[in-house]
Parts: structure tokens; sequence; C-alpha cells
């Protein structure tokens, strides 16, 4: 899906551009750009969790954030209670970044620099709505691992985290999602980010067991403008960025064998998805970030 654009550099559109948002200083500016340009983009509508009408109060409970206690209320009660307003169901969002070598791969912005941007950009956009979040971090091994909570700093955390994030080894999927298992027990919202060059049947064996427990699996699928449609014009020596292992390929097997290859491997990870009731998103890193953010809402919303 390409999505136009615009020459004002103000535009919406224009703030969620991977181009444009590469330029900036540091991720947690990139998260904060790019979701204030996507509130910008959105008409105002509960649909999308961004009311701050009141709806009730509930009791103040351990990793509440204290901003939202209404002293008022203590005052008059000595009881400590938390103010609701649409859109704040308190999940729990998980982020699982894949930062194997593939993931290195890209022009103007790697598949791993657009991950980064789109999970802390989730991750922003949670906490505007009191979401715990928490992260994971992967390769061949989990790198890095955040518990989800909604204290406060856990935001800075949490991009800390991944802007320190290098793309390097291989893929080993079953590897964050038995680690998740292990220590996530509470049901919530899974955001797996990957270019997810893996086979599917053994993705489906690693992630259905999050979905029979409960979990609610997105799946974010990251792919390189090259990667969908390459422009070779003579052979061509590619080395596998995991492996090291080299070939030789012909532009007459990019333009009438490759197409078919990658669509049908995109095509199994999205069945693999629909399979175990996981929704799969195929992102190209060309693309600004809304339709991304939009998916993750939707998901959001859907599963509420």
């Amino acid at each position: 899906m390409q999505i136009g654009r615009t020459d004002n550099r103000n535009s919406p559109t224009r703030l969620l551009d991977p181009s444009v948002l590469s330029s900036l200083s540091n991720l947690e500016l990139v998260a904060k750009a790019v979701v204030e340009g996507f509130v910008m983009g959105l008409h105002r509508s509960p649909k999308y969790g961004f009311s701050q009408e009141f709806v009730e109060y509930r009791p103040y409970a351990e990793g509440d954030d204290p901003r939202h206690i209404d002293w008022n209320v203590y005052s008059r009660t000595d009881k400590t209670f938390i103010k609701l307003f649409k859109g704040e169901t308190n999940s729990h969002l998980m982020l699982l970044l894949d930062t194997s070598a593939s993931m290195g791969f890209g022009a103007t912005v790697s598949k791993l620099q657009y991950g980064k941007f789109l999970a802390a950009s989730l991750a922003y956009l949670a906490s505007r709505q009191h979401d715990a979040i928490g992260a994971m971090i992967f390769n061949s091994e989990v790198v890095q691992y955040r518990p989800a909570t909604s204290k406060s700093g856990t935001l800075h955390g949490i991009i800390h985290t991944l802007d320190n994030a290098d793309a390097i080894e291989g893929t080993a999927m079953h590897k964050p999602f038995t680690r998740f298992r292990e220590h996530v027990k509470k049901r919530g919202l899974v955001a797996v980010i990957s270019d997810f060059y893996c086979d599917p049947e053994a993705l489906m064996e690693n992630v259905r067991p999050l979905a029979l427990h409960g979990q609610d699996v997105i799946m974010f699928h990251l792919m390189d403008p090259e990667e969908l449609n390459p422009n070779i014009k003579e052979s061509t020596l590619y080395e596998d960025m995991e492996s090291g292992e080299s070939i030789e390929v012909s532009p007459m097997f990019m333009k009438q064998d490759y197409p078919q290859k990658i669509k049908a491997h995109i095509a199994a990870i999205e069945k693999t998805a629909k399979g175990m009731n996981a929704d799969h998103i195929l992102l190209n890193t060309n693309e600004p970030l809304d339709r991304a953010l939009h998916s993750y809402l939707t998901f959001r919303e859907k599963r509420a």
C-alpha cells in the first residue's frame, strides 16, 4: 500500500515518513513525533481511544502511576482512587523486536531502524493510554527483557532498550516465545516486529501456545522495497547476512521465480497468523507509520 505524500513540511504524513524520522536526533523524539503526527491526522473519535471523557473511578493498585490518583477524593475519604477515561483499558503491551542480522538490511532506512521507530511509537502510544509496557529484544538469543509495567519511567527505559539494539547474529524464534511463556502470565497484547525469515511451521509451533493461553498477538512483518520488488539488471552475488553463504542470482530468476517465492513465503506467514487468530500486518519500510498505528489501534479495540 503506497500512501500519498505532500510537500507540506508539517503535514502528519511527512511527520510519519521513515526517511524524515531517520534525521531526528534520538528515538524518544522519533516516537513523540510519530504519535503526535498520527494524532494530528486522526479525526477525533472515541473509536481510537483518544477521548479524555471521564468514565469512572477504580481503586489504586500497586504499579499504578500516582499522578492519576484523584487527590480530591483522597482528601475527603482517605482512600486512593484512579480516574479512568475512555480508551484507558489498562492493557499490557509486550513488544518483541527481532534484531537478527537480516534486520540490518535496507538502503535509506534499515528494517531494524524502522522496527525501532515502530516499537518506540507503539510504546509511546500505549503509554498515552496508560497501558503497562514491556519489551523483549531477540536474535539467536533473548538479548534484553523488560517486564510489562506502568510505573513511572517505564517508557524512557523501553525506548533506551530499543535504541541500543543492534542487528547481529541469526534468528531463533523459539527463544523469545519460550522466555515469554516462562515469565509472562498475565493476558495482554503482544506485538512481534520482525522480517519473519523463518520456517512458518516452526513459527506456528512457538506462537500458538501464546494464543492458547489468551495472549492477543499482532505480527508486524517488515520488508524492504528491494526485497519486495528487486531491480537487478545483471547477475549479482548475494550474501546471506546471517549465515554468510553466497549465491549468484540472475536477472531472469529475480524477474520470473523470485516474486512467486517471496509471495508464497509472505502468504505462509499470513496463514500461520490466521491459524492462531493473530493479526498479520505486512509493512514496506518506505511507508509512513500511520497504517501500522491504525492497525494496532484497531487490533487493540477489537481485542479489548
